[in-house]
């Protein structure tokens, strides 16, 4: 079955870039949020991610203005389910909340509505718990900046159908998402205990004064990061051979950090309430950093690693 509308519930960060990918890929989609104010800036949002995708010749202004008008901002609830076939939320990861949501939902949408979280947090058995049919729920965790990261991890319960999972994969892979559907549930999924994993060791190494934290980043970024936007670690291992890597394996897994919570200095800016940029100040400094611009940098580059993954040619003008 074909997603002919979507709803997106929650039009923060996470949802109003769901919403994005949805609309850009040419379905509708009504971005839900109980804050007229959160509306407006969401839009505002996608309209300058659209700029930077025209300046970046990934669509045409034409483009542009036809995915605004596959965008419909609502903050009634029931309105935005209208005809929608699809759902997903980005609510905080509050689980009272999302409780609350779907007991709404389910009184309102017809049965064979999907229903997708993208929490990146909480086991689908959990949010599950009070469902009246637990079969139409599955997970589709998107990976900030939504619209431009491909990954989307798709997670399921014994209960989740068969109908609910191919549909939600075909969706995903529609709006030229790279789903990947986990085996099994597992807590923080998988791409967050990755990085929880590397960034366990990475700011071990920091604190124990073997590298400094510029530094760090210019490793990953400018060493495994590089290699792995286009080649992935098991392929790596593969290609180096495995009686190398194991000789690594076996010397440095018994040396690597197995810290059981967070390193002594994060824990310390957190209390001092240094919690990054948006505190104006966490491992690094932003007084003098304007976010905004360095974001727009940071998400035109990306456009332009999507032009070269996808190997896409710039649109007629």
């Amino acid at each position: 079955m074909m997603i002919e509308k979507a709803t997106v519930i929650g039009a923060g960060v996470m949802g109003h870039g769901i919403a994005q990918v949805f609309a850009l890929a040419g379905i509708p989609v009504h971005l839900y949020d109980l804050k007229k104010e959160t509306l407006i800036n969401a839009l505002a949002s996608i309209n300058n991610n659209l700029d930077l995708y025209v300046k970046n010749e990934l669509i045409s202004s034409s483009d542009k203005d036809q995915t605004l008008k596959h965008i419909h901002l609502t903050t009634n609830l029931e309105e935005s389910l209208v005809d929608s076939t699809f759902v997903i939320e980005a609510i905080p990861e509050d689980l009272q909340l999302k409780w609350d949501l779907y007991k709404s939902l389910e009184a309102i949408c017809a049965q064979d509505v999907i229903i997708a979280s993208n929490t990146s947090t909480i086991p689908l058995t959990t949010l599950i718990q009070h469902s009246i049919y637990p079969e139409r729920f599955i997970i589709a965790h998107f990976l900030n900046p939504a619209p431009l990261v491909p990954l989307v991890e798709v997670i399921k319960h014994e209960s989740t159908s068969k109908y609910v999972i191919d549909t939600t994969m075909a969706l995903l892979k529609s709006i030229g998402k790279t789903p990947i559907l986990l085996k099994k549930e597992i807590q923080g999924f998988v791409a967050n205990r990755i990085q929880a994993a590397l960034l366990r060791e990475a700011l071990a190494l920091i604190e124990d004064g073997i590298v400094d934290v510029e530094d760090m980043d210019k490793i990953i970024k400018d060493g495994p990061g590089f290699r792995w936007a286009f080649i992935g670690p098991i392929e790596t291992v593969d290609y180096g051979g495995l009686d190398t890597w194991k000789r690594i394996f076996d010397n440095l897994f018994p040396n690597l950090n197995n810290l059981q919570g967070a390193p002594e200095f994060i824990t310390k800016l957190v209390a001092q309430n240094k919690l990054g940029a948006k505190t104006g100040e966490g491992i690094y400094p932003y007084k003098d950093t304007s976010i905004n611009a360095v974001l727009t940098v940071r998400d035109e580059n990306f456009l332009r690693m999507l032009k070269i993954r996808n190997n896409k040619q710039p649109v007629e003008k």
